[in-house]
């Protein structure tokens, strides 16, 4: 199994220079390789393999304007031609978009494997620089002396801050402990997380909560010349806050998930169609900021390494409209009615418990129609009527009655 961990970085003035040009070159490496790529294409309908890219970049460094190239390493230069071509056959498969250009006021980072290194006795020193990279190591239970990375990156945050990532091969670790307990979670807006438990989790809501010195960053920043100092330093602010919205969203569904993967053998969730539920305007930051698709990540590897099994329903499933204890399926249920009774057998229901727990058995019925498939998703929608779209079925659920 392969882990990564990151560390911040205190590079001297020396070793920043060296990676900043790094930087610059596996940038300019990217984006040659990309237009060139899309213009094969799209004017000679001729497709790009590795080695045609890997071909011309030794070309380039023989030419005067792109003789520089040759100045950095070059294990980032062509660990960048390996990212993209892996980048269009994502995109051809259907996984991911279509590669876009990289700039230089966004993350950069530049991947260096073995060759390129040399990790001793603690100390990392990087190719082409002269002194050991200082980085400040945090995980207690693991002894940095002993470390053999098989890849180490580099990278700078737009707000200044430097890191150093490794990626380590490990064994897989031992499952936990069994708890015979399985458990449904009903994501929503009002509250994050609903466990057929009973339990509620709150949405911290991070961005909301620093939205307004946000904007005044922002607005300080549109206020500055372009290209000076001051705008640079207005832009880092805005870098600053977002960077703290970013670790606060992952320090909460990092806490989350791994309380829930540590307290049963089963976690249920619905499977929801974020991408489609953000084209509502109204809610697409808060739903956006609530992290639903990292937290569903972030299950995923966690259950795997624990020995967990996670289930995820078809999102038609109106776990909602159904009642956990009889079963009665409601033939409407409006958006702003938060608790409601069973007409079968008079059961009082609140209306996210009741999802939870329907999610639940659910996805206990798919482990049992599907023994061993850790990923269900087949359970079918019911009820004569046809079911909303997952834009209307999910993204209302937030408003409130006038």
């Amino acid at each position: 199994m392969r882990t990564a961990y990151k560390c911040r970085a205190y590079p001297d003035p020396e070793q920043a220079a060296v990676f900043s040009r790094t930087f610059g070159c596996v940038r300019l490496v990217w984006n040659k390789t990309l237009t060139e790529r899309h213009a094969a294409y799209h004017q000679r309908g001729e497709k790009t393999s590795y080695r045609q890219t890997d071909a011309a970049l030794t070309g380039w460094k023989r030419t005067e304007d792109l003789a520089f190239l040759s100045e950095v390493s070059s294990v980032p230069l062509q660990q960048t031609l390996r990212h993209q071509h892996a980048a269009f056959a994502n995109f051809f498969a259907g996984r991911a978009k279509y590669p876009r250009f990289k700039n230089r006021s966004s993350r950069q980072s530049a991947h260096y494997t073995r060759s390129a290194f040399r990790m001793k006795n603690g100390e990392l020193s990087m190719a082409k620089t002269t002194t050991p990279l200082k980085f400040v190591w945090s995980f207690d239970d693991v002894e940095v002396s002993t470390l053999n990375p098989t890849m180490v990156v580099i990278s700078r945050d737009p707000d200044g801050r430097w890191y150093v990532t490794f990626a380590i091969d490990t064994d897989a670790p031992e499952p936990l402990e069994e708890t015979g307990h399985a458990i449904g979670v009903d994501l929503g807006v009002n509250d994050f997380a609903v466990t057929s438990d009973g339990e509620r989790i709150a949405n911290p809501r991070h961005l909301e909560r620093k939205a307004r010195n946000l904007a005044r960053y922002q607005r300080r920043m549109a206020r500055c010349q372009r290209g000076s100092a001051n705008r640079r330093k207005a832009k880092a602010k805005v870098a600053r806050a977002h960077r703290k919205v970013r670790n606060a969203r992952a320090d909460f569904l990092h806490r989350v998930s791994t309380n829930l993967v540590r307290r049963a053998d089963t976690i249920v969730i619905e499977d929801l169609a974020v991408t489609n539920m953000v084209k509502n305007h109204t809610l697409a930051r808060v739903i956006s900021d609530a992290g639903w698709g990292e937290f569903r990540r972030q299950l995923e590897y966690k259950a795997e390494r624990a020995g967990r099994t996670l289930i995820v329903i078809d999102r038609w499933y109106p776990s909602s409209k159904t009642c956990s204890v009889c079963g009665h399926l409601l033939a409407a249920l409006s958006l702003s009615t938060r608790r409601w009774t069973c007409p079968g057998c008079r059961t009082r229901h609140d209306r996210d418990i009741n999802a939870a727990k329907n999610i639940l058995a659910a996805g206990q019925a798919v482990a049992r129609d599907n023994p061993g498939d850790a990923c269900g998703a087949g359970v079918r929608r019911q009820g004569p009527s046809l079911p909303q779209s997952a834009l209307n079925q999910e993204t209302h659920a937030a408003r409130r009655p006038a």
